[in-house]
């Protein structure tokens, strides 16, 4: 007989508490603690197990270990080369952002070579299907399932035995044994903790969908992201084309690499120069318009920065910031009032990175300075040129990684100057003109000589 007893779990954060509190000690959240009943099984003992024994690190041979490829080279690369045998990966992203429409085709194209399980718990069987017809795909070797009693679906995965398996969404399914609802932070504990058991033991390949909080985060306990390998989270604007995605944590690779796709009619196409999708469609020059050149990863992808400066009719002028750090924007503002004598105090700032791209790179600073002169002078450089560097408190140019790709990345895309930090080893390159700089001042001012007066368009009022 199973021994009963009750807890109270923050809904937030997931702290456990013996008794009610009306304030969680951990997260700072109100009334967010409910009960919930736990059954507690005596263990049983596998002290007798042969399978709990150690093994020597010599004798582990990963080399015949194969990664799993997916339909695209850019999701493999994210991955650290492809899906890992056995792992657990969880895909996290807004709704409607394009979650189950990349595991669909994730799932239709190794369903070819691989016994694919697809199972949701949102959707029924027929759902998915008009799903895949209308993607274009095939899908005729692939297990579909719509359940949301975990029992169940481990029963039905261990008779079916499949090598891949994807489970739509972590947040639906529910443990039968846990009198609390789906989704609930014990839920989805318990819930992560029964499949990654499954995924190890049969040596299968899961995929979880995570649903985020309004706060952008991972609903559920923060434990969730310990248990699984890999988290992957799909960015990107409903308004927009364009998703990134993104790894945070990695236990077979790096995390910062990106991939970038486009959302189509027939699903998420690759791509593979993303620097396009982020430059401004107008070929003719405008003041408050700058480029940088970002590293995500392996990839460098040249991003525009808009800046617009106008007179403001309240006491205190707006700063609005969209795409970037909104600290670091006010920074180089003041920076741009204390060193070079800029006066901001009576003028609304607006600053945007193109595109709905997000970034906090430092190496953005450089431009979106110019961008604010550019605006607040009315001024454009007469030449194409894509600006690079950190901005110091002191107004010093500092060093940024990766300097010789970003160049490239300009040179690859026909910029005709790049203006980079002061660094000991001078950089030379016959394809584009380099102009290295110590302090901001020496920037506006190399700038400012060089560049075009925007003369402003005279407006007839009407009598």
């Amino acid at each position: 007989m199973p021994k009963i007893s009750s807890k109270w779990t923050c809904q937030e954060c997931g702290y456990i508490s013996p008794s009610y509190i009306g304030k969680c000690p951990e997260c700072n959240s109100w009334s967010s603690l409910i009960e919930e009943v736990v059954y507690k099984k005596l263990p049983k003992s596998n002290l007798n197990s042969s399978e709990n024994l150690f093994s020597s690190a010599a004798t582990i041979d990963v080399q015949s270990v194969q990664r799993i490829k997916s339909f695209d080279k850019e999701l493999d690369n994210v991955l650290g080369g492809g899906f890992v045998h056995g792992s657990l990966v969880l895909l996290a992203g807004e709704p409607g952002i394009g979650k189950s429409t990349i595991l669909l085709q994730v799932a239709d194209y190794l369903s070819n070579k691989l016994k694919v399980a697809y199972i949701t718990a949102e959707e029924s069987i027929y759902q998915i299907k008009l799903r895949a017809q209308r993607l274009n795909l095939d899908s005729e070797n692939l297990l579909l399932l719509a359940e949301n009693n975990l029992e169940t679906i481990i029963n039905l995965i261990e008779k079916e035995k499949p090598e891949f398996l994807i489970i739509d969404s972590i947040q639906a399914i529910y443990h039968p044994e846990l009198e609390s609802s789906a989704g609930n932070v014990s839920q989805v504990r318990e819930c992560a903790n029964k499949i990654l058991h499954l995924a190890k033991s049969k040596n299968i390949t899961t995929i979880l969908v995570g649903h985020v909080n309004k706060e952008g985060l991972i609903a559920g306990p923060k434990v969730l992201e310990h248990i699984v390998d890999t988290v992957l989270y799909f960015e990107g604007e409903k308004f927009h084309n364009f998703r990134i995605l993104r790894a945070t944590k990695n236990r077979y690779g790096c995390t910062n690499e990106i991939s970038v796709f486009e959302m189509k009619d027939t699903g998420l196409k690759p791509i593979s120069n993303p620097s396009f999708l982020f430059m401004s469609q107008n070929k003719d020059p405008v003041p408050g318009s700058t480029y940088s050149a970002i590293v995500e990863g392996s990839k460098t992808i040249i991003a525009e920065v808009q800046a617009l400066v106008g007179g403001t009719a309240y006491t205190t002028p707006r700063r609005v910031v969209n795409g970037l750090d909104y600290n670091r924007v006010l920074q180089i503002i003041a920076i741009l009032e204390r060193r070079v004598g800029f006066n901001f105090s009576k003028h609304d700032l607006f600053v945007n990175l193109v595109g709905g791209l997000s970034s906090c790179e430092p190496a953005l600073d450089l431009s979106i300075a110019m961008s604010i002169v550019s605006c607040k002078q009315d001024v454009i450089p007469s030449k194409k040129t894509v600006f690079i560097g950190e901005i110091g408190l002191t107004g010093e140019i500092r060093q940024v990684n990766q300097i010789e790709n970003r160049i490239k990345e300009c040179i690859k895309l026909g910029f005709e100057q790049v203006v980079i930090p002061d660094i000991d080893t001078k950089i030379q390159n016959s394809r584009i003109e380099i102009f290295q700089a110590k302090k901001i001042l020496d920037v506006i001012r190399h700038s400012l000589t060089t560049a075009q007066t925007i003369s402003k368009p005279k407006h007839n009022c009407c009598p």
